[in-house]
This record gives structure tokens, C-alpha cells and sequence, in this order.
């Protein structure tokens, strides 16, 4: 499979499991190289940010750990061929969309359209990314549509809240008092703030479905296998 049509497949929600499955080395350094190229084009213009963020190299362990995170939670459910490296490929090439926070609308734009704009690309981002997580546990797990849900929205708690802790703490107090320094990236901290407020009131009932649903696909397991022992 061709590296870049692999790419645009997996983008346009057309890759098989088969396919997902073939993932190649080459996949995994074009995975890193963009989330590494994206990284950097994040904060290319924020003072703020840290050196690795400005050196895109947040990013890059970012993705490694929320593959890590992604493939632990999946693991209790047994499926076959889950493998760390498939998720971590997967992770890095679903990174490329945020290339749109890279764009300096404010050098162009006012301040309150270039927060309207900015809300609008991480609105795009967010929902795309989403879209594809769950199109991915989806075909590559083959599990029931209940425990996808759960499973999708439980990184995605966490992601937000990641967030929220690298890029709303600069700006919680000047927010508190007044925004007396306004930025481009404002209206997107308060989506972010909202949404992290959602994500904690959904922890727990996510977190209480999620060991039903590793009980009750172990029991399905093992009456399976009990139903071919016994034919």
C-alpha cells in the first residue's frame, strides 16, 4: 500500500482493517515526521510555549503516549492482532489535520476575528480527529458499537484535559481578571475550559462502563470458545 494513499485513505475514513494491519515502517516516520511538523507549527507563534513545544518535539511524545494510553485500554478487551505500533501509526497520521492551528490568522485578521477563525479550526480539528478515532477502533476492533463509544470518549477525556493544563494555564488568570491582554487563541481556551468541565462530569460514568464492557466481552469470550470446545 502506498505510503500517501495510505495516508489519504485513513484521512477520508476509506482504510480497511486489512490495510491498517500492513502499516510499514515508512508509515510510522511519515506518523512522527508530521506530528513533529505540526508541533511545531502550533507554536511557532506562541511566546509562551515551551522549548519543546516551539521544537515540535511535545508533540511527538504527546502522540507516543497517547498511543500508549489508547492500546492499554483497548488491551483487556482481547483483540486479535492489537499491537501498539498500529496505534501509534494511527495516532501520528490522524495529527496532520491540526496543521490548521499552524495558520497566523492573527497577522491578517483582528483579534476577534482571528479567535472566531481559530475557534472554527479547532472546532474542524476536534471533530475530525473524533471521527476518525472512533472510525478506527471501529473497524480495526470490530467491537459493538456501545463499547466504541466508551472507549473513544475516554482518551478524548484526557486529551482535553492535556489541554487544558499545557495551554489554558497561561491564561486562566489574565481570564479571571478582565483579559486585559487579549490574544488570537482566546475564544479557543474558553471552548477548551467548557469542555473540560464535560469531560470531568463524564469520567466516572465512563470509567464504570468501561469495566462492564471488559466483563461482558470477557464473558462472550469465553462462552464462545466454551460453544466451540463443546461442537
Amino acid at each position: 500500500m502506498g505510503l500517501f494513499d495510505a495516508l489519504f485513505k485513513l484521512l477520508t475514513f476509506r482504510i480497511t482493517r486489512e490495510e491498517m494491519l500492513k502499516f510499514e515502517q515508512k508509515h510510522l516516520i511519515l506518523a512522527i515526521a508530521g506530528a513533529w511538523l505540526v508541533g511545531m507549527g502550533r507554536y511557532w507563534d506562541d511566546p509562551g510555549a515551551s522549548t519543546l513545544q516551539h521544537l515540535g518535539l511535545g508533540s511527538v511524545i504527546y502522540i507516543f503516549l497517547l498511543a500508549a494510553f489508547i492500546w492499554i485500554i483497548v488491551l483487556p478487551f482481547k483483540i486479535a492482532n492489537w499491537n501498539y505500533t498500529a496505534v501509534l501509526t494511527f495516532i501520528g497520521l490522524t495529527s496532520l489535520p491540526a496543521i490548521f492551528y499552524a495558520i497566523p490568522v492573527e497577522q491578517f485578521l483582528s483579534i476577534g476575528t482571528a479567535n472566531t477563525v481559530n475557534v472554527w479550526f479547532l472546532a474542524i480539528v476536534a471533530a475530525w480527529r473524533l471521527g476518525l478515532l472512533f472510525f478506527f477502533l471501529k473497524r480495526y476492533t470490530q467491537l459493538a458499537f456501545f463499547y466504541i463509544i466508551t472507549i473513544t470518549l475516554m482518551p478524548i477525556c484526557v486529551i482535553i484535559a492535556a489541554l487544558t493544563m499545557l495551554n489554558l494555564h497561561r491564561v486562566v488568570f489574565n481570564i479571571m481578571g478582565g483579559m486585559r491582554n487579549p490574544t488570537p487563541h482566546d475564544a479557543s481556551y474558553f471552548v477548551l475550559m467548557i469542555l473540560t468541565a464535560f469531560s470531568m462530569i463524564l469520567t466516572i460514568p465512563l470509567i464504570i462502563t468501561y469495566i462492564i464492557g471488559i466483563v461482558n466481552r470477557r464473558n462472550d469470550l469465553k462462552a464462545k470458545k466454551e460453544k466451540e470446545e463443546y461442537v
